[in-house]
């Protein structure tokens, strides 16, 4: 069977997924496999992440529409 070859957004987000998990076990010293943190704590840690998400891109939207006015 012929392997599947991605394009080049989904290879870039594959590559940031494993830039990413190196560095989170590089600082953390462990990864996602771990079993010391409870379901709520993924979803509390998921819930900041979001958060965040929304503050960057209003910003960059708010960067968009000034840069418009300009």
């Amino acid at each position: 069977m012929d392997k599947f070859v991605v394009d080049t957004v989904v290879a870039s987000i594959i590559a940031k997924f494993e830039r990413r998990a190196r560095m989170g076990k590089e600082k953390y010293g462990t990864d996602l496999d771990r079993t010391d943190k409870d379901l709520e704590f993924y979803i509390e840690s998921a819930l900041e992440e979001h958060m965040d998400a929304i503050l960057y891109l209003k910003k960059a939207l708010m960067i968009i529409q000034e840069s418009k006015e300009s």
